[in-house]
């Protein structure tokens, strides 16, 4: 057992932030003494507990919602499905999907001049993410301020500093209203294939309503967290209490709304699966309201303070114009390792950017050599984690419960979680936590129970907060098939890997854009990065109708450069992540042989695309 020195959690709105020396002394001796903790120990520590979790199966263990499971994904908040006649015009750009995305992208078109824009949506209205997500407690784990874009395109200062789910998702309600993107929208339409016309110079675009639509370019913003999945536990589908998944919050069950007061489960049996970012926001509600709830948990996650407040009207009143995007490119800055003058936004994650650059990879620390750079970036690995196992016993009462809860793996193993009353909650009498480790989750599922270890855990109802396929794009899953040049798809081209221009366009695909994280760069706060990828997207746009070209499409030479670019600056993170407790970040334990981001990080990124448009690089994709 290693019992790390207990230090105190960082206090509210004022994050600790990481002091350990910027260089290692000449001698390792002695560090435990000098650390006040064990760096061997810990080593030894997390291996022993991520070997715990590992299963065989790895991402087999899920189902994704198809056939017997598919109601899952039924929308519950849409009105009773309209009829209406199937399309088949041509619009300059259908942009598919509605989140902020294809928003922005929309937003960015519309700025560039481009009027005709046709928005393809499988659900009845725009939010993406935030229109599906609508659990009581749901709100973005990154400051609102930073995260919702177009605040001053659309007046709007949000009323928290993480704001709650509806008002984003009105905001992104919001934003088509303000750029004109509800006129000639495609709502519960969801596209089934793009196929390239050679002759017209032009995709088809095929749609589950019988659409047989015409678009000079095609934009692809189908989200990273579109695609709900289900355990596969044995049993699954004996069970004969209500279920749900939290995607498609079924609030005519529970009673309440996204603030709580789940008021008709004051007589119910629950239980959640899972223990993420999402059980970290439902749990308080579900322990309040609900008769019993038990909390069944593979692995714990980090939970560090969120200190949530309204917004200062003061402070809203004294915002200047361009406040928004100071903000958001101070908040990327730091957390990609950056310096700045100031931290604009002082929370737990710019506290902690030093540790990120295990998620999104940076060229902030090359300064170091490898090996220094990794040992300190480790070292300030445990420092953190220690303050969050430290949290756990400062604020749940029962040892052998906080014990289980205590994250033992390094920092970005799994996203941080924030909350000021998920730990809490188990000090409810009504609360039990079920520790699965030892077990690989939920053994079966029966007509009325969960089964651990040979406990029985009768409930009446089972929500499912196990997540989404991070990362997998329709075009990537196969969800919508594309045809390109000659009929090839995208599974042919790709035999070797991933073949893209800055992760946006693919030679033999003329005229289609994908939004995503292929090939380009990340951030903690993806919206950023989607609103750069718009931005580009719009501009390379804007030059081709400036130029009356037919078709924008990189070729070989400049794509296969790319792909060596890629290559070339590929962070190893392979070591890490086989470290790691299984999760979404290292394909449950299996990761991936070589990373497909660009590993200088999305400043760099950034800049790059800036001096690429500036310097003739449009000569690269811009052609006929």
């Amino acid at each position: 057992m290693v019992t790390p020195r207990k230090q105190p959690a960082s206090l509210a709105g004022e994050p600790d932030r990481l002091d350990l020396p910027r260089r290692l002394p000449a001698s390792s001796a002695g560090e435990p003494d000098r650390l006040g903790f064990d760096p061997d120990a810990l080593r030894a520590r997390y291996r022993a507990e991520r070997d715990r979790r590992i299963r065989p199966d790895g991402n087999s263990q899920y189902r994704r919602i198809t056939g017997e499971s598919g109601t899952y994904g039924d929308d519950p908040y849409a009105e009773p499905e309209s009829t209406r006649e199937p399309l088949f015009d041509r619009v300059e750009v259908a942009v598919v999907g509605g989140g902020f995305g294809g928003l922005l992208t929309g937003a960015r078109l519309r700025q560039a001049g481009v009027r005709d824009i046709r928005m393809i949506e499988q659900a009845a209205d725009f939010g993406g993410t935030w229109y599906w997500n609508r659990y009581p407690g749901v709100q973005c784990d990154i400051e609102s301020y930073v995260y919702m874009p177009l605040l001053e395109e659309v007046g709007h200062v949000p009323t928290w500093r993480y704001a709650p789910g509806e008002e984003i998702r009105q905001h992104a309600r919001a934003i088509g209203r303000h750029f004109d993107l509800y006129r000639d929208a495609c709502f519960q339409t969801r596209a089934t294939e793009l196929r390239w016309d050679e002759g017209e110079s032009e995709w088809i675009v095929s749609t589950d309503r019988g659409d047989l639509m015409r678009a000079r370019h095609v934009v692809v913003s189908s989200g990273t967290l579109s695609l709900p999945k289900l355990p596969g536990i044995p049993g699954i589908e004996t069970f004969k209490g209500h279920t749900f998944h939290t995607s498609r919050w079924d609030y005519a069950y529970t009673g309440g709304d996204a603030s709580g007061n789940l008021d008709k489960l004051a007589d119910k049996r629950v239980a959640v699966i899972g223990t993420g970012a999402t059980a970290i926001q439902i749990v308080p509600h579900l322990g309040r309201d609900a008769r019993q709830l038990y909390v069944f948990q593979r692995t714990p996650s980090s939970v560090d303070v969120r200190d949530n407040r309204p917004t200062d009207p003061a402070w809203a009143e004294s915002l200047t114009p361009g406040w928004s995007r100071r903000r958001r490119d101070n908040f990327l800055t730091l957390v990609s390792g950056g310096q700045a003058e100031q931290d604009l936004v002082r929370d737990g994650w710019t506290a902690s950017a030093r540790l990120l650059q295990n998620l999104v990879p940076t060229d902030s620390y090359a300064h170091l050599p490898a090996g220094e750079r990794d040992h300190l970036g480790e070292l300030a690995d445990f420092q953190k984690m220690n303050e969050l196992r430290a949290r756990v016993d400062d604020l749940v009462e029962d040892p052998a419960t906080a014990e289980a809860l205590k994250p033992w793996y390094r920092y970005m193993c799994k996203r941080p979680g924030f909350s000021d009353t998920y730990l809490q909650t188990f000090n409810r009498p009504n609360v039990t936590l079920v520790d699965t480790a030892d077990h690989g989750g939920v053994q079966r599922i029966t007509g009325n129970a969960l089964v651990v270890g040979g406990t029985e855990y009768e409930v009446d109802c089972i929500v499912f907060a196990t997540g989404f396929e991070v990362g997998v794009s329709g075009i990537l899953s196969g969800e919508l098939p594309v045809y390109g040049r000659d009929g090839v798809t995208f599974p042919e081209r790709w035999k070797e890997g991933p073949r893209t221009l800055h992760g946006l366009y693919s030679h033999g695909f003329p005229n289609l854009f994908q939004l995503g994280s292929l090939q380009n760069a990340a951030s903690v706060n993806y919206v950023h990065i989607l609103d750069e990828q718009a931005t580009h997207v719009a501009a390379v746009l804007a030059e081709a109708r400036e130029r009356g070209a037919r078709h924008v499409e990189p070729s070989a030479d400049a794509e296969a450069a790319w792909v060596d670019t890629i290559h070339e600056k590929v962070p190893s993170l392979h070591k890490f992540q086989a470290e790691c407790t299984p999760g979404y970040y290292n394909n449950e334990g299996m990761p991936s042989g070589r990373s497909e981001s660009f590993g200088d990080g999305p400043i760099a990124f950034h800049e790059l695309l800036r001096r690429w448009r500036a310097e003739g690089g449009m000569d690269e994709v811009v052609v006929g």
